[in-house]
């Protein structure tokens, strides 16, 4: 890697292409780029989400899923690869679980809101929730590995239920919506 990236610009994109990890090009507008641009927003939001003081089991939990992601993205820069497996998805599941079997159930829909690190991992749901369906979109045009749409979709349902823990532990109750509100 190291002797990959001594020199940042190439010039080769100036004509609206990237390079795939395959040797291949594609346009900068390709919905397999379009995907990994999702998942690139995606980490960073997570990076960005990690400069908050929130508890050691969460922080490095988010640190596996960057790296996670960042293979995703590899994936999808070298067509039919596939570097992400059902033990991924396990350990989201696993966690899912483990964090949700300590909150109170939910009555209502919850609002983005509470704490400034819950509002930025609902900003991370919502990314994935994005990149997700890109991966789908793009799925109806090229070979996509199944894998990668089910690590999406359990990640979001992971982000949804860190952003209750990290409000409950700030002692910041949920944003419950409330559909007869009217502004």
């Amino acid at each position: 890697m190291a002797n990959r990236l001594t020199k940042i610009y190439t010039r080769t994109g100036d004509d609206g292409t990237t390079g795939l990890g395959d040797g291949t090009r594609s346009t900068k507008d390709s919905h397999r780029i379009e995907v990994n641009g999702d998942i690139d927003e995606l980490n960073s939001f997570i990076g960005v989400l990690l400069t908050e003081d929130i508890e050691t089991g969460i922080r490095e939990e988010l640190e596996k899923i960057q790296h996670n992601l960042f293979n995703l993205g590899g994936d999808l820069s070298i067509p039919n690869h596939i570097s992400i497996n059902e033990t991924q998805v396990t350990r989201l599941e696993n966690q899912l679980d483990q964090y949700n079997s300590t909150l109170s159930p939910l009555k209502e829909f919850i609002l983005p809101g509470g704490t400034r690190a819950a509002s930025l991992c609902h900003v991370a749901r919502t990314v994935c929730r994005r990149a997700e369906r890109s991966l789908v979109r793009l799925s109806k045009t090229e070979t996509v590995a199944p894998i990668h749409i089910k690590y999406l979709n359990r990640l979001s349902d992971l982000l949804f239920v860190l952003c209750r823990i990290l409000n409950r532990e700030q002692n910041v109750k949920d944003v419950l919506w409330q559909p007869r509100k009217n502004c």
